[in-house]
Order: C-alpha cells, then structure tokens, then sequence
C-alpha cells in the first residue's frame, strides 16, 4: 500500500481512484486503522470515490515522538488530500476521526463538501470528563490492556465477535503512548474540542453540512444543539455499540448515500 510522507510522520493510505459520485475520506478513531472501513467501504466503492489512511501512531503508520491533537491528524489529512488532488471531499470520522474531520472543516473548509460523524469523541459531559482525568492514569498505569477492556466496554451483546477480535488485536498493538496523547488532546489539554461547551462552540463555526450519527437517543439529543446548517442533521442508531460502522455496515452506507444524494 502507497505511504504518504508528512510533517515528522509517514502515513499509510489507500485510494479506489475517481468514482462518478462524491469522494469520501474515511478516518478511523482512537486505537483504530483504516481496515475497519472495509465492510462499509465495499458498500460505497461502487459509486464513490474512497480514500482510507492509517492516523500516525496508528496502524501500519509510523509513529512520531508528538503531534496527536485533532489539528495535527487535520494537517496530514490536508497533505494526503493535495497529494491526490482529490476534489471537495465528504469527510466521514468515527469517534476520535470526527475530531480530526471536525479540525480539518475548521481550518480548510474549502477541502469540504459535508462531515459524516459517527459516534463522534466530542459532546462529553461533566461526569464522563471527571472520570477521564483517573482513566488516564490507569491507561498510564496498564498501557493498551487498559484501552483494551476501554473498547471492550463500547461494546453491546449484539456485537459480532469478530469486531470485538478486531479491536482487541488493534489495541494490543498500540504504543500506549499514542493513546495517552491522542485521548489527552481531545479532552484535557487547552483548546480541546471534547467537552459539549467547547464541541458546541467549534460546530457552530463550520460552514458545511454535518451528518451525525449517535447510537443513543440522549447523546443525539444533544447533537440536535450542535446543528446549524439547514442540511445537517442527526441518525440514531440504537442498540448498536460504538464500532457501528463494523457493526451495521450496509445501513450506515445506504445513510450516507442518501444524504450525499441530497447535498447535490
């Protein structure tokens, strides 16, 4: 698979090639890579244009000593975009990846068409931000065995278990470090996007349309505040867990088609 060289990190990608319908940029989340995209993308490869990557620190990318802020994935997505000179992209990130998709409309909006989020890593309220702080040491503490029964916890029964393989093996493969800094940065450090305060306020500044997906009737109730172009709007996908784009590929595909047909 092709490399990408960026700013202090060498990225793995993928590219379908052109497509007669808009381009989409899959971005995974915290501990993931790009091969969970594969049930979705088989879905959306027909008609779309589909470019994956591996996040630094991730996957089959390297992994730089720093520079795991949403703003720092942001610019290698910036820099894989101009490399392929792919036109105006729905951008669509799965929890930590909506972050990264949400910097990227922040700073570069004229990259974009529309921002998918799926289960996204923002809009977390005061008591999951005071557990984060004593999760951190316990990640320090126990490194990817932690984040392991982390992910493990985003699961519900009906999840297949090869997804639950899946992510207990991507986990286990993390450098801890990776995923001490990468969690750090969406909620902790100054300027962070993870709380609902600050989520709100950087959502409200976006230009483009946005597609959220939650898989909780509270959570998408409060994404319902974060709306604010006439054509974004929120999905509930109940009783799903959180790899929901492992776990209902053929419906989030069909969703997204959907909504792309209707931006045009």
């Amino acid at each position: 698979m092709p490399y990408l060289g960026t700013s202090g990190a060498r990225v793995r990608y993928t590219d379908t090639g052109p497509r007669p319908g808009a381009p989409l940029l899959l971005v995974h989340g915290w501990g993931g890579d790009s091969t969970e995209w594969q049930p979705v993308a088989a879905e959306l490869a027909p008609a779309h244009r589909i470019v994956t990557l591996d996040l630094r620190g991730h996957g089959c990318s390297s992994a730089p000593p720093s520079g795991y802020t949403p703003y720092d994935f942001a610019a290698d997505l910036v820099a894989l975009l101009q490399q392929l000179d792919v036109p105006p992209v729905i951008a669509v990130g799965h929890s930590m990846g909506a972050q990264a998709v949400v910097a990227l409309a922040t700073r570069h909006p004229r990259l974009l068409a529309g921002l998918v989020a799926l289960d996204p890593a923002y809009g977390a309220d005061a008591a999951e931000l005071l557990r984060i702080p004593g999760e951190q040491e316990q990640l320090l503490a126990e490194g990817s065995a932690w984040a392991a029964r982390f992910a493990e916890r985003a699961h519900v029964s009906t999840t297949p278990p090869a997804v639950r393989r899946h992510h207990q093996q991507l986990l286990a493969a993390m450098d801890p470090r990776v995923l001490v800094a990468a969690r750090d940065a969406m909620y902790l450090e100054p300027g962070s996007m993870g709380s609902q305060t600050a989520a709100e306020a950087t959502l409200k500044a976006l230009t483009c349309p946005v597609l959220t997906i939650m898989t909780s009737p509270d959570r998408a109730a409060w994404a319902q505040r974060t709306l604010h172009h006439p054509l974004s709007r929120v999905e509930v996908f109940q009783g799903c867990g959180h790899y929901l784009h492992e776990e209902r590929p053929e419906a989030l595909a069909q969703l997204i088609t959907n909504w792309v047909r209707a931006l045009a």
